[in-house]
């Protein structure tokens, strides 16, 4: 559930990319009636449409996300915070200037930015995110904790990296392709390699652990 709550605004990013493309015409058309006003020059052409409505649209999903989260008085993270500003900010751009090199540094940047907080979190402040976010549910050595930080930390900074391999190298349909399968399907991988880690580190538990009488 946690994971399709982080993955929604990327699917509609997706999901809306993948129309506007196959009705360029049409999205141009709508993104000029809608949205020229945040454009230089005030007209969407077909060829940037797609890319115009997808950004506008995961901004708006971000903010769902964080409306949702104070209505049900959640915890809003400061990564989802810092995730709508950078959406805002490079979405802004993106749509500005017709450009999609913006919202695709965004996600990057995201990814730096948490991959960095953990590993500054744990060096500065003796602080272990991964800790925190599973410490209630699963028992494992210090060291087996600092190792998983580490591990996440490396992980979304490659993430930010390779985002950008592919956006520099492939066609745009392709990194779009990327950041919805490619992203998913890599997190999904690295989350089961960690489960693989934490089951030789958990301490085993008693027969008694979870029976009543």
């Amino acid at each position: 559930m946690k994971l399709f709550f982080d993955f929604f605004p990327v699917a509609l990013f997706y999901a809306t990319f993948q129309y506007a493309r196959a009705n360029a015409e049409y999205a141009a058309l709508k993104a000029t009636e809608w949205f020229g006003f945040m454009v230089s020059g005030g007209v969407v052409g077909p060829r940037e449409a797609p890319t115009v409505l997808a950004t506008v649209v995961v901004v708006l999903a971000i903010a769902a996300q964080i409306v949702w989260l104070v209505a049900r008085k959640k915890e809003v993270s400061k990564v989802l915070w810092f995730s709508l500003l950078a959406a805002i900010v490079f979405g802004g751009m993106t749509v500005w200037f017709h450009d999609p090199a913006f919202i695709k540094w965004k996600f990057s940047i995201v990814y730096w930015l948490m991959g960095f907080s953990f590993l500054v979190s744990a060096r500065f402040f003796g602080k272990n995110p991964i800790r925190a976010l599973l410490g209630e549910s699963i028992e494992l050595p210090g060291k087996a904790w600092n190792t998983l930080n580490t591990a996440w930390a490396l992980f979304f900074i490659g993430m930010g990296a390779l985002n950008l391999v592919v956006a520099y190298n492939f066609s745009e349909n392709a990194w779009f392709n990327f950041k919805l399968f490619g992203s998913m399907g890599l997190t999904l991988l690295f989350a089961l390699a960690q489960g693989v880690y934490l089951s030789r580190h958990m301490k085993p538990q008693s027969p008694d652990d979870g029976n009543s009488a």
